[in-house]
């Protein structure tokens, strides 16, 4: 097995053996001062990649693990796997997915155990409260976190096939919008009157409709509205696309706003203002490069206002930014602008990707710290 080494910024007294995330998946092992990642696993619920990991699993258990970590998630490949092979000879750590993600990034900018601002934004990531995260900005460093701010929860309706059918998140942010008068908007996304009378009732009922926070879905919607589709042949297709869209606009924009108010001390974030200056361009007819320039603009802007809020409380200045989302180059770029320009220490990925093929190695430092 072919392993990717990394330096870490302490030594182990103790072998860690992480078993991943459900796609992306990479399984990471921690002995002394490093930390061995095994080759990339793209979906464990495929059959052939699932037999892989269990290869390279094997490959580690033969070095003596001693601490075993995973994501909390029931319901991952891996997770199923241990519960049934491997629970009678070893203790595992579940490990929250976004606490991963932050953890990942500190360890692979050879940060100790302080707290930093972390910025999670992916697709699905189980939180504590049994619902999907995905729009995260956590205190934490590798032994806890603090959950301080969040996305707005909407609902997933129909579940994963929202992901598929992206109009789906345009119909649930209308009708928190604009309620009983969004039915005309709504199907203009491509939802007949009939099917959304099935999904109105499904959410009515609570069935498969999981509420989510989660950035990914936002950026769905986004991008579903702006360039008039209503499917996705794969998850992050039309997120891509926007920021092509944005990346072409050369004209000077401005962003949309976010509203932000505090309850209960986490602070809760809702993107309607910039929906409402997201469909006022559509309806005056701009061009979708200067609105999709804009939908970034707002949300790198968001981040700092969040960013500023949570340093005004905690006194922290060190901004962590991981997660899927990130992968999209010109929020990660005008986040860093937007963050270092008001005086924050900005750290991001620069060895791994920051999406779930770099969780492992974040498991396995939070799972050090709190055994």
């Amino acid at each position: 097995m072919d392993t990717k080494r990394i330096s870490l910024p302490f030594k182990l007294k103790k072998r860690v053996l992480a078993l991943g995330a459900q796609s992306k998946n990479t399984l990471c092992f921690m002995e002394g001062a490093y930390a061995y990642l095994s080759p990339l696993h793209k979906d464990l619920s495929l059959a052939q990649d699932f037999s892989d990991f269990q290869k390279d699993l094997r490959a580690f258990l033969k070095r003596g693990p001693e601490v075993m970590a995973s994501d909390m998630h029931p319901g991952y490949s891996a997770s199923i796997f241990f519960r049934r092979f491997l629970s009678a000879r070893y203790k595992i750590v579940p490990v929250q997915h976004h606490h991963a993600h932050i953890a990942s990034c500190m360890l692979e900018s050879g940060m100790s155990n302080k707290k930093v601002i972390g910025v999670a934004f992916d697709g699905t990531g189980l939180g504590d409260d049994n619902t999907l995260w995905g729009g995260e900005f956590l205190l934490c460093g590798y032994s806890g976190y603090k959950r301080v701010a969040h996305l707005e929860q909407i609902p997933l309706l129909g579940g994963e096939q929202a992901i598929k059918e992206p109009n789906r998140l345009c119909a649930a942010w209308l009708t928190r919008i604009y309620k009983d008068k969004a039915g005309e908007l709504i199907f203009k996304q491509g939802i007949t009157p009939g099917k959304w009378r099935v999904l109105k009732q499904m959410q009515e009922l609570g069935f498969n409709t999981p509420l989510t926070s989660s950035m990914g879905r936002l950026f769905d919607a986004a991008a579903s509205f702006i360039l008039k589709k209503h499917k996705a042949d794969f998850e992050g297709e039309l997120a891509i696309a926007l920021e092509k869209k944005g990346r072409c606009c050369e004209k000077k924009v401005n962003a949309y706003s976010f509203m932000i108010r505090k309850k209960d001390d986490v602070y809760l974030i809702s993107p309607e203002p910039l929906f409402r200056g997201l469909f006022s361009g559509l309806k005056k007819k701009e061009p979708q490069e200067r609105i999709a320039l804009s939908f970034h603009l707002g949300i790198a802007d968001m981040i700092k206002e969040v960013a500023l809020r949570i340093k005004k409380d905690s006194g922290v200045k060190r901004v962590v930014l991981s997660g899927g989302v990130f992968q999209n180059k010109l929020l990660l770029e005008k986040s860093r602008e937007l963050l270092s320009a008001s005086g924050f220490e900005v750290f991001q990925h620069k060895i791994l990707p920051p999406n779930d093929s770099s969780l492992s190695l974040g498991q396995g430092a939070v799972a050090y710290f709190k055994e």
